[in-house]
C-alpha cells in the first residue's frame, strides 16, 4: 500500500472506517443505550395500556349515566308509592311537628259593623230566589229593610270559632233575602285573608235544604256549627205552633261544610191525624108562604189515625137558617186559633167514627149569588188549635145544592 498515492491512501482509509462502522455490531455502550431506549418504550406502552383500561370504564359509565338521566315528560312520571313495610319513624318525644310550627291563620273575628261596611261574595241562593234578584257577587249587606230580593244581615248574634283548624277564629252570621212575607236564609262563615280583607269561607247551610227557616246557630269548642232549623216559616197565616224545630251540626271538611250530627229530615208530623168525611142529605118542603125548604145533612167523620182528634171543626156550613141537629152543641166561643169555624164539636178518637147532623132552612129557589159550597172538616186539639190533615183531599164534601 506504500506505493499508492498518499491522497489515495487517505481516501481508502476513510472508506474502510466508514464500512466497518456500518457492518460490525454495536459496541457495549451502544448496546446499553439501545436497551435503555427499549425499556422506556415498553414502560410507556404499558402505562398507555393501563390508562386505556382505566379510562374506558369511566367513559362507558358516564355514557350510561347520561342515558339514564335523559329528561322525560312530566306527565309520564308516576309518583312513587311509599313503602308500607314499616311505619315512618315517629319524632322523638317532646319534638315539635312541622304543623305545630306553622303560623296561625289570620284573625277572622269580624264585627257586625265591619261586615256591613264590606263588599262580599255570598254563596248561591236557591234557584227561584236567585231568579228573583237575590245577588251573590259584590254584595253590600243591608239591615231593617222590607224590600224584596235584597240581601240582608239578620239580627241574630254573630258566632266566632276556629272552624278550619288554622289556629285563627272565623265568624259565622245569618244572612237573608226576602221574597215576599218570608225570607230565604243561609248561615255563612267569613274570614280574613293575609291582607286583612273579609272573604267568604263558605255556606254552612241554607233554607231549602230540607227545612224552611233558620232560627239561630252557635259554634262549639270543637269547631262545629250547631244550627237550629224549622220545618216551616210561621207567616202568611200559618200559626207559629205548627213549627217544628231541630238542631243540626255541621263541620268544615277542607272544602265545604257537611252535616255531622243531628236529624237529616223532619219526617211526618207525629201530631197530625187523618180525618175522612162523607155526607148524606135530605131536602124537604116547608109548609108556608115563604117557600122555604128543610135541608138535613148528616156527616160521618172517621179518624183513620194515628192521633186522637179532641175536637172537629166544620167550616162553610153557612147558607141558611139554623134549624136543629147538632147546632146546639157547638162551642159558642172558639179561640181564634180555630180559624172561625161554623161549628166546633167534640172530636173522634183514632180508629173510630162519629156522626154529626146539621139542619138548615134554605130558600125554595137558590138566590142569584148562591154557590155550591165545600164543607170542610178539620182536626182541632183541646186548646182549639187547628191542625193540618195527613190527607187533605178527603176532608171535604160538596153542598147538595147552591147555598
Amino acid at each position: 500500500m506504500s506505493d499508492l498515492d498518499p491522497r489515495l491512501r487517505e481516501r481508502f482509509t476513510a472508506y474502510r472506517n466508514d464500512v466497518v462502522t456500518h457492518v460490525t455490531g454495536p459496541g457495549p455502550d451502544q448496546a446499553r443505550h439501545v436497551l435503555r431506549r427499549r425499556r422506556r418504550m415498553t414502560a410507556a406502552a404499558v402505562a398507555a395500556a393501563a390508562v386505556v383500561l382505566v379510562v374506558a370504564p369511566v367513559v362507558a359509565n358516564a355514557a350510561l349515566r347520561d342515558a339514564r338521566n335523559t329528561p322525560v315528560p312530566a306527565e309520564s312520571v308516576q309518583p312513587t308509592t311509599p313503602s308500607t313495610s314499616a311505619p315512618p319513624t315517629p319524632p322523638p318525644t317532646g319534638s315539635v311537628t312541622p304543623s305545630a310550627e306553622a303560623p296561625a291563620g289570620p284573625d277572622g273575628r269580624i264585627s257586625r259593623a265591619q261586615l256591613l261596611a264590606a263588599r262580599i261574595d255570598l254563596p248561591s241562593w236557591p234557584s227561584d230566589i236567585a231568579a228573583g234578584g237575590c245577588a251573590t257577587s259584590d254584595v253590600r249587606l243591608r239591615t231593617d229593610t222590607t224590600k224584596t230580593y235584597v240581601s240582608t244581615l239578620t239580627s241574630h248574634a254573630f258566632e266566632h270559632g276556629d272552624l278550619d283548624g288554622d289556629g285563627g277564629d272565623e265568624t259565622v252570621a245569618i244572612v237573608a233575602c226576602r221574597y215576599g212575607e218570608a225570607s230565604a236564609k243561609q248561615v255563612v262563615a267569613f274570614d280574613r285573608d293575609r291582607d286583612g280583607r273579609i272573604v267568604t269561607v263558605g255556606r254552612v247551610v241554607r233554607t231549602g235544604d230540607g227545612f224552611d227557616d233558620i232560627l239561630g246557630m252557635e259554634t262549639t269548642p270543637a269547631g262545629s256549627v250547631e244550627v237550629r232549623v224549622a220545618d216551616i216559616v210561621p207567616c202568611c197565616g200559618t200559626p207559629e205552633y205548627l213549627r217544628r224545630e231541630q238542631v243540626r251540626t255541621y263541620r268544615w271538611n277542607g272544602q265545604r261544610f257537611s252535616q255531622t250530627n243531628g236529624p237529616t229530615t223532619f219526617g211526618r208530623d207525629p201530631r197530625l191525624t187523618d180525618l175522612r168525611v162523607t155526607m148524606t142529605h135530605q131536602l124537604e118542603d116547608v109548609a108556608g108562604a115563604d117557600s122555604r125548604r128543610r135541608l138535613t145533612m148528616v156527616f160521618t167523620v172517621t179518624n183513620a189515625g194515628p192521633v186522637d182528634a179532641a175536637q172537629v171543626a166544620f167550616h162553610s156550613l153557612e147558607g141558611g137558617e139554623r134549624a136543629g141537629g147538632d147546632w146546639s152543641r157547638c162551642d159558642p166561643n172558639p179561640k181564634p186559633s180555630a180559624d172561625q169555624p161554623s161549628c166546633l164539636l167534640p172530636g173522634v178518637p183514632a180508629g173510630e167514627s162519629r156522626r154529626y147532623t146539621f139542619v138548615l132552612l134554605v130558600p125554595g129557589q137558590p138566590a142569584p149569588d148562591a154557590i155550591v159550597r165545600r164543607f170542610l172538616v178539620v182536626h182541632c186539639d183541646a186548646a182549639d188549635r187547628q191542625w193540618p190533615d195527613l190527607k187533605r183531599n178527603d176532608n171535604e164534601v160538596r153542598s147538595p145544592l147552591p147555598l
